[in-house]
């Protein structure tokens, strides 16, 4: 069986999570790649780190994809990939597909999906830069700084 909702430490192909919408019925996939950048408030950002407890943030993403299917009935799959780990610059942090047969409302269920991904899923991130280092909020708001040595 495919997996749908993952966390993972390994590098994320956005084909290969296309891929596990294959079905013949579906007419539409959109996607949502979020890849770390390279600057951050004025600030040059060297990588994130990422934390999660795999198993309780796959069952958040899990439910995201439920929740989505409700509001948005023409859903017929949802597949979410978030990355832990060290990522660098331009490296995919998170991969989220949808499919269906057609295009409508695909688009607003998409936004949706990636604010609950930020609102719900226990998934911690510190960005990283040459003097330092702070664990952000998924809102972007700064947490504990730590300083460079």
């Amino acid at each position: 069986m495919t997996k749908l909702f993952e966390i993972t430490a390994d590098a994320i192909s956005v084909d290969e999570v296309v891929s596990r919408l294959a079905d013949p019925a579906i007419g539409a996939i959109v996607t949502f790649v979020g890849v770390v950048r390279g600057e951050s408030e004025g600030r040059a950002v060297d990588h994130l780190e990422y934390e999660a407890y795999p198993e309780m943030a796959e069952e958040a993403l899990s439910q995201i994809g439920k929740d989505t299917q409700t509001r948005w009935p023409t859903i017929q799959q949802v597949a979410i990939v978030h990355r832990v780990g060290r990522l660098e610059v331009g490296e995919t942090a998170v991969v989220i597909a949808l499919s269906a047969a057609h295009r409508p409302g695909v688009f607003d269920a998409l936004r949706y999906a990636i604010e609950r991904l930020k609102e719900v899923v226990p998934i911690w991130k510190k960005e990283v830069w040459a003097d330092g280092a702070a664990w952000l909020s998924e809102q972007g708001s700064a947490g504990v700084t730590e300083s460079g040595a």
